[in-house]
């Protein structure tokens, strides 16, 4: 199993449409991309979030199934039009 989390500071710029689409676009990776187990997406609630106020979990079978994820079509497309509206991202990877 490996698991890839991540954490957004949004631009001031990002409405909160835009956050709801991010976070359902997220979620509707789980199916179309190989390898994907679960996904998850919310508000982070942390008081310790330095400004990350977004944050997710996907589970893939294996780092491999992660590394063909960074160049899946939905991930691009998403990409896409979230990157103008992230100041700024944090990722975490390991393996479970």
């Amino acid at each position: 199993m490996f698991i890839h989390i991540f954490g957004f500071r949004w631009k001031p710029e990002a409405t909160e449409a835009d956050k709801n689409r991010a976070s359902q676009e997220i979620l509707a990776f789980r199916g179309p991309v190989p390898g994907l187990i679960d996904v998850h997406t919310g508000p982070n609630v942390s008081t310790r979030g330095k400004g990350y106020t977004f944050a997710g979990l996907l589970i893939f079978e294996s780092k491999a199934a992660a590394d063909a994820y960074e160049q899946h079509p939905v991930h691009q497309a998403a990409l896409k039009w979230l990157r103008p509206l992230i100041e700024d991202a944090v990722e975490l990877d390991f393996e479970g």
